[in-house]
């Protein structure tokens, strides 16, 4: 836990770009086969890749384990995902 601001640590630990560990999670938010966002004491966590699945889910520990190929990791601010999020949702409904 970081001291300051109390917050859980969050680590991310990557093997061969096929299997993901992370810790410090808060949600999972969404998932499929192409996508995953996570998020996380750091922030928004969108992973991409192909054929991603959730190993292993705990919330109450913060951890998720995935497996598949990754392609990418990309962080934003969980306020910068609102406005992300209602851009989709609305090109989605037009």
């Amino acid at each position: 836990m970081d001291e300051k601001t109390g917050n859980k640590a969050h680590k991310v630990l990557l093997g061969n770009r096929k299997t993901g560990n992370f810790s410090g999670v808060v949600d999972v938010l969404s998932f499929d086969v192409a996508e995953i966002l996570l998020e996380t004491e750091q922030g928004m966590l969108l992973i991409k890749g192909h054929d991603l699945h959730v190993n292993r889910l705990s919330l109450e520990k913060g951890e998720v384990d995935i497996e598949g190929r990754i392609d990418s990791l990309a962080y934003s601010e969980i306020k910068d995902y609102g406005k992300q999020a209602e851009s989709f949702f609305g090109r989605l409904f037009k």
